[in-house]
């Protein structure tokens, strides 16, 4: 038994969900999502809770059960607060900021690497050396972070490099003499 898929989704007041089928929508203050459910899984709504339950006993059934009940959710909590992600650059010279529609980052390299910020994401950058990634949808977020992180990944000897805020680096020892 999902311990997960158990519980309903609750949908809180201001948020507006459907089920279609399905597929799931979700409008709220930030937006709106939607989320095709998988055929395995059965979704109903009712008492302003949407329930996920797995149409047969098969392994793939009880493997989706969980997981989409956690992307309904995500649904909801996107839609009301939003998603949130901090990056940390570390190194001489490294730095990143916001123009327009583009993240500029120095990251070492002979030029600068310019990241077009994707519809539907929004990147602060409070201080030269932290980058703040939002928006509604987790999915996108996390892979906007990855996406950068990845231009300039943490090297273990020094640290320098592109990691998430509460990423730890192990460090390497250097050459012996």
């Amino acid at each position: 038994m999902s311990r997960i898929g158990k519980k309903p989704v609750v949908v809180p007041a201001g948020v507006t969900a459907k089920v279609d089928g399905q597929l799931v929508s979700v409008k709220g203050a930030k937006g709106q999502l939607e989320f095709l459910v998988p055929d395995d899984v059965s979704v109903v709504h009712q008492d302003n809770a949407i329930k996920v339950d797995p149409r047969g006993d098969s392994k793939r059934a009880r493997a989706l059960w969980g997981t989409s009940r956690a992307r309904v959710n995500n649904l909801i909590v996107g839609v009301t607060s939003g998603f949130e992600k901090k990056l940390e650059i570390t190194g001489v010279g490294y730095r990143a900021a916001v123009q327009g529609k583009v993240l500029q980052l120095a990251l070492g390299y002979s030029h600068d690497v310019n990241y077009p910020i994707p519809n539907g994401i929004a990147i602060v950058t409070p201080k030269p050396t932290e980058i703040t990634i939002s928006g509604m949808d987790k999915q996108q977020v996390g892979q906007v972070a990855a996406e950068i992180r990845a231009l300039r990944g943490p090297e273990p000897y020094k640290g320098k490099g592109v990691k998430y805020a509460n990423e730890f680096i192990f460090r390497k020892e250097g050459k012996k003499k």
